[in-house]
Parts: C-alpha cells; structure tokens; sequence
C-alpha cells in the first residue's frame, strides 16, 4: 500500500475543466471531467473513469486524478447518463455500451489526446468497462475491471436461477436517485420479506422501473442476452486485467471474462493478453487483510497503483512487456500469492468426495443400499444467510457456521480429520440426487472448513432452482418424487487444507435474503404469497451416488 508520504500529487501546471458537457449519439449531454498534466504539454494518452457514485469530488476520485496526471496520464472521469450533473435517464447496464463507445470516440478527438485510452474501476465502473468494448472501439486499448460482472443473469440477477434478493433490492431499489444516491432508513436485510416480490418496490415507497423488469425477467432471455459478454467475447478485442476476490458477488464472471476472452477475443493480441488477479476479498476488494470472520495477513493486499500503473503502462505508453504469469492467485489456509499459467490449473485431479448415508464425506463409494437422507424445507422458515459471496457488508465473506447448528433443514456431510495437507484450487461442482414433494423447489450446497476447534466456515456455495435444472433459457416444472439428478454450481475457491481440519459439504434449500425464498408452488416467480413446505429427499445409494467434485492440486516434489 502507498504510505500517506508517497500520496500522488498533481503536477505543477496540471489543467482541470470540470462538468465538460459532452454529447452523446443521441444528443444527451454527460457531466464529462478532463485532467491534464499541464498547460500546455501533450499529446497525453488518457485513463477514464466513468461513475454512478459521484460528481467527481469524492477523494478517491480526485486521488485517481493525481495518480493519472502525476504519472502523464490525461484523466478523464465521466457522469453516467442521469446521474448527478449528466442528462438523461438512469437505468442501469444498456445505456452504457453506446455511451462508453461515444466518449472513447470523442477523447480520441481531442487535441490534448495521442488516441489511446485505458478504462479503470470496480463493481459498476468496472461494467462500464467491458460494456464499452463491446463496440470494439480503436481507442480503447485496454482495460483494468475490478469486481465486476460478465453474465448478467447468472451473476447480477438470478444466480443458478433463483433471484439475489437482498443485492438487487439494496442496489437496485436504493439508487433510485436520478441525480444523487439517495439514502433512506431501510434496513434491508430485514425488509425483503414481502410477497409478492413484484411489488416489493412498491411495498418500500418506490415504483423503480429496473428493479420490475429484473423481476419480469426470470428466464436467460432476450433482455438479458446482451448483457451475456461471456457469450460476445468475440466482439471484443481488448486486453484486460481481471481483478477478483475469492468472496466476491462477481467471482464466478470475473473468472468467466478471463476464460472467454483467452479463448474468443475477436484479436490474437486480446487472446493472448488477458490477466486474472483473485485474492481473498469480498466485494470491496483490497481495503482490509479482513474479510468476515478471518484475517489473511497484511499478504493479503496489494499494491494498487502499482498494479493499474504497470498494466498502463505496456498498453498506453508502450513500455516493456514484463514476464509475468497470467493468473495470479491468493491460497488461503497457506494466505500466499502463487503464480499459475492457465485456469483452472492443469495439473488439477478432480476428486469425487462421496455423501455416506452416516453423515460422513468420503472418496469411498456409497453401498448400493445406502438410504437416502430427508428434510423438510419450509419457505416460511428459511435458513438464514450467513457469510458468502454477497456485496452487503454486514453478511459477506467467511463467517462462522456454527450459529445454523441446530437447524434440522441442512444436511451435512463431514470428512474425517486431514492427516496431512491438501489443497483445493479450481471449480467447485456438486452433483446432487434428490426429489422434493414441490413442483419446484430449491437445493443448495455450501462447502465449509471445520477447525479442530469447532470453528467452521464457508468457502464457497451453489444454488440451482429446479425448475432450470436442464437450463435457464426454459422452465420445467419437475414431477413431484421423481428422483432427478441436479448440479450446482458451487463457482471456485482456493485452500489448503491444514492437519487437522475438515472438509462439510451443507445440503439445504434457502438462503434468505440473499436469495429469495422458493415457494415451493410452482406459480409463475414473483407473483404468489401462497408458499407450502416441501419435503426434500437426498439419494445416496451406488445407483445415485450424490458427491462434490473437489479440484485437488497435487503437491509440487
């Protein structure tokens, strides 16, 4: 991290024109910050920032400012359309690939501009990026996303089909603000609850047109396509320095953009010139060694402005290209960076760790008479969130797991105490044989460490609602009995685990607010308060053998 001594600075002389209005395609201007190093130097190549959060003022824009300038950069941070200064409307993600294109387009016009530009920032500034491309614009010749998503159905809205209720309600609901964010006294974690979600907004005090078409939206379908960039890598020619965290809401698209772009980018130059970062953060990657409940060690951080100013520095200035890894990631349990050359690892041995009819997770087979365990999920008793892959502070990351003990709605399976080291790095896969007595229900896998303590907390965890077990872009109610074989997407992580530790895999069907609640009726989503309970079967037998799939690294002799 950069000490207070070390802050940039901006240069003598630096040049700085606030709210330029700048015209857009169709006329709408945007509040549109131009910093130069100086009166009268240049031609400069340009960062930009385009921004939902602020008018610009804000110290940690105003540092991404003397940080451009001071290092010969032109900065330049833009207003998103109907936000503060900007014209136009507010509504979120679509509006940004022509915006995006047209002030690529208009930078490269100026005087003060050598025609190259780098785009920076995280979550929503980091959409805007990857929107932007999609245009292909010359301008743009690289990219440095933080946190941010590529699948827009599977990440932002409806992750393994079932509807990421608290993140798009505060999010969605709470930037309801045309010009500013407006903050009102809503404790969301405890105001999700009404039914019928349709209404939801409405039940708050708002009437907020996005958030009812997310609603209307439950399906991969034509409104969500455009934002599918894993599927239009191939529009796409930009190299880009993908930066992730282990907890973050996004992980699995970040890991996804990088995977899509190496293998689609429309240019060999894009293919070849994709990095990913992951280290061990929740959505608000780099602020603390914390994260939930455990400390990963100052390790944990990274040198920002080092690793935006190298990256830049190849792309816009044309410096040496150094020899670096392209992945680059934090293993926990061991709280060390590693370099890797692909992703996921090639020497990884998935490992099948089997649900045994005693409670126990094991490589072993299960017998072929193995009965199947049951619980009964009850929508209107939904297990409470706790830790996760979540952008709310008060509930991400690793938390401690023993407050659902009691709970008889999860089904557990533990492994035997390790003996020795292992490491698990890589995609995480549950494939689950179950039944419900629901047309349509939910089954959820979580995979949590066990302290020699008691202690126990998550790593990573899955959902898929049934009704999208054979695809998201078409519901299917399932028969209710009928046993059926579903798989669960647990996204990825990277742990050693110590001697002594073990491995718990919790088999449940709620994850309340995080996700929404499954009424279990099969009615059309978000359009019933009717809600039953359903009893859930777990098969276990040789026949229907229910396991994770563990990407175990072999240890390096």
């Amino acid at each position: 991290m950069v000490s207070a001594a070390e802050e940039p600075q901006f240069p003598e002389g630096v040049k700085i024109s606030y709210h330029l209005p700048v015209e857009m395609r169709d006329g709408v201007a945007l509040a549109t910050d131009v910093y130069l190093p100086s009166e009268s130097g240049g031609p400069y190549p340009t960062l930009l920032v385009r921004d939902i959060y602020g008018n610009g003022a804000a110290e940690v824009r105003q540092r991404y400012a003397r940080l451009a300038t001071s290092h010969g950069y032109a900065f330049v941070l833009q207003v998103c359309r109907g936000r503060y200064d900007s014209d136009g409307n507010w509504y979120p993600y679509f509006q940004e690939i022509n915006d995006g294109d047209d002030v690529l387009s208009w930078i490269a016009e100026q005087s003060w501009s050598n025609g190259k530009v780098g785009m920076f920032g995280s979550s929503y500034l980091g959409s805007v990026q990857w929107l932007a491309a999609l245009n292909d614009n010359p301008a743009l010749v690289a990219i440095a996303p933080s946190v941010s998503p590529g699948n827009y159905y599977r990440d932002v809205a409806y992750p393994g089909g079932a509807f990421s209720l608290l993140s798009r309600a505060s999010w969605g609901i709470g930037l309801t603000g045309s010009r500013t964010i407006m903050s009102y006294p809503i404790s969301w974690e405890t105001s999700v609850d009404h039914l019928p979600l349709k209404t939801l907004d409405q039940s708050l005090g708002f009437n907020v047109r996005h958030f009812q078409d997310w609603l209307a939206h439950p399906t991969l379908d034509s409104y969500w396509r455009p934002l599918n960039l894993e599927d239009r890598a191939d529009e796409m020619s930009v190299p880009a320095l993908n930066i992730g965290g282990w907890y973050d809401a996004f992980l699995r698209s970040t890991i996804g953009s990088y995977v899509t772009m190496t293998n689609d980018a429309r240019s060999q130059v894009a293919r070849e010139n994709q990095r990913l970062v992951i280290g061990p953060w929740p959505h608000g990657w780099n602020r603390s060694s914390r994260t939930g409940d455990l400390d990963f060690g100052e390790a944990a951080l990274v040198d920002w402005d080092a690793l935006h100013l190298d990256w830049f520095e190849i792309w816009l200035k044309d410096g040496e290209k150094k020899e670096v890894a392209p992945v680059r990631i934090f293993v926990m349990g061991e709280n060390v960076w590693r370099d890797e050359y692909e992703w996921p690892l090639a020497r990884t041995e998935n490992t099948s760790f089997y649900f045994q009819e005693d409670g126990s997770l094991s490589v072993d087979l299960p017998a072929d008479s193995a009965e199947p365990m049951l619980y009964t999920y009850d929508p209107a008793d939904p297990v409470p969130t706790v830790g996760g892959n979540i952008m709310r502070t008060q509930v991400r990351g690793p938390r401690d797991q023993r407050p659902l003990d009691e709970r008889e709605d999860i089904v557990r399976f533990t492994t035997e105490a390790f003996s020795e080291k292992m490491e698990i790095t890589g995609p995480l896969t549950v494939n689950l044989y179950a039944s419900s007595s629901a047309p349509d229900t939910d089954f959820m896998a979580k995979l949590v460490v066990v302290r020699p303590d008691g202690f126990s907390f998550n790593l990573a965890d899955g959902v898929i609602r049934a009704r999208y077990r054979e695809g998201f872009e078409e519901p299917k109610l399932i028969t209710p009995g009928e046993p059926l074989l579903y798989t669960i997407d647990v996204w990825a992580t990277s742990y050693v685990v110590q001697p002594g530790e073990r491995l718990r895999v919790d088999i449940t069907s709620s994850n309340f607010p995080r996700l929404d609640r499954n009424p279990n009726t099969g009615a059309p989503f978000g359009e019933t308060t009717h809600m039953v309970p359903a009893d859930q079967t777990l098969y276990l037998d040789a026949e229907r053998p229910s396991h994770i799939v563990l990407p175990v690294i072999p240890k390096l002799h």
